[in-house]
């Protein structure tokens, strides 16, 4: 059964940094897309980060120099660093799978499989 886990999740203050692992089971994490979700109180999910299956990397303009999206298909896990964290990115953060390459990392609808999410705090 296909399943995605995330963890790391927490409060901290602005400024620090957190990083959010998310493990996955039940199928080849070797190919398709693996993408990095977020969804603040009453704002829709939005699209963190995405990562290839050949590494090549796509971030939101919010997160871009502060993120880091990397994985690892031999322990079937992604991973977000996140550094410099300010309050707004104070969200639900959510991974995802997508069983094929994803023409747009960002957008949700590519992705096949999603995991419960893990809440990150950051406060000023």
């Amino acid at each position: 059964q296909e399943q995605l886990v995330e963890s790391g999740g927490g409060s901290v203050q602005a400024g620090g940094s957190l990083t959010l692992s998310c493990a996955i089971s039940g199928f080849r994490l070797d190919v398709g897309t693996l993408g990095w979700f977020r969804q603040a109180p009453g704002k829709e999910r939005e699209g963190v980060a995405g990562i290839d299956n050949d590494g090549q990397t796509t971030y939101a303009d919010s997160v871009k120099g502060r993120f880091t999206a990397s994985r690892d298909n031999a322990k079937n896990t992604l991973y977000l660093q996140m550094n410099s964290l300010k309050p707004e990115d104070t969200a639900m953060y959510y991974c995802a799978a997508s069983l094929w390459r994803a023409h747009y990392p960002l957008r949700t609808n590519p992705y096949n499989y999603w995991g419960q999410g893990t809440q990150v705090t950051v406060s000023s």
